[in-house]
């Protein structure tokens, strides 16, 4: 299965600080790697018109009509999948992570996801910027995402 990631509304590539904020320049977003934080997948910078990654993932079907999605980019354990976005700045030759936003598959609609089972694709489509003009972060659910089984 593909689970595709389109998201818009990227808040740029600097973000000025505020309470509890310190803000941040060079701003990028990716897809973290399952248990590789470091491990980024096709950094896109903050002020690009839109960010798209494609994942290969494996999908099973479980006896109670739902689903398990895994792959090298999905995180955490069965009934808890997610992808993190990882929010990063560089640091010389490395990105420095300062926040990630949680895009939980188990929000996925049942019967998107049953769908999805069927065409081999899943998409979530996404602002990444929050209420606060900030890069998006924490759990991400609808409305926030939307997901469907088609390009």
């Amino acid at each position: 299965m593909e689970l595709r990631i389109e998201a818009v509304d990227l808040p740029g590539r600097e973000c000025g600080g505020g309470p509890g904020f310190p803000g941040y320049r060079d701003i990028h977003v990716a897809v973290q790697r399952r248990g590789r934080p470091a491990e980024l997948l096709d950094p896109h910078p903050g002020d690009a018109a839109r960010a798209r990654w494609s994942l290969e993932c494996a999908a099973k079907r479980l006896p109670d009509g739902g689903a398990d999605i895994t792959g090298r980019y999905v995180q955490g354990g069965p009934g808890g999948r997610f992808v993190y976005l990882n929010w990063v700045t560089r640091d010389g030759d490395a990105w420095s992570l300062f926040r990630r936003a949680k895009l939980l598959l188990t929000a996925v609609d049942e019967d998107v996801l049953a769908e999805a089972l069927d065409t081999g694709l899943l998409v979530a489509r996404l602002g990444l910027t929050d209420a606060k003009g900030h890069p998006l972060c924490a759990a991400v659910r609808p409305p926030l995402v939307t997901w469907s089984a088609t390009a």
